[in-house]
């Protein structure tokens, strides 16, 4: 087994598909895609594509420290008591386990995602 992994950002397997929970859901029908491409450490730690269509839904972390790198697409994500960001392709950011905030997706957005779970 290989200790390098490549995330292929285009993948060309079928993906999980998913709508947010309806208790997170605040406007738009957006639509998740998932292709999961790794996972570590007894599948704490996961590696791989996430796409959504637009939309706008709560994002709370929790326990989870995520780690997001956009490809294509243009989000907004508003943090609870907080300022506003936008991020577009090319962008990098964390989200730390307990974050709490709205995600706006303007544009259909995929990133390359890493999530670590407690």
């Amino acid at each position: 087994m290989s200790l390098l992994q490549t995330i292929d950002t285009n993948p060309n397997f079928t993906p999980k598909q998913a709508v947010p929970d309806a208790e997170r859901l605040i406007s738009g029908n957006p639509a998740y895609k998932t292709w999961a491409q790794d996972a570590s450490k007894g599948e704490k730690v996961l590696t791989g594509i996430w796409e959504a269509t637009p939309g706008e839904h709560h994002s709370i972390k929790g326990t989870v420290y995520e780690f997001c790198h956009i490809i294509s697409g243009v989000i907004e994500i508003d943090e609870k008591d907080g300022e506003t960001k936008m991020y577009r392709a090319g962008d990098s950011f964390v989200m730390k386990p307990g974050f709490v905030g709205v995600w706006r997706t303007i544009e259909t957005v995929r990133k390359i995602y890493v999530c670590v779970y407690d």
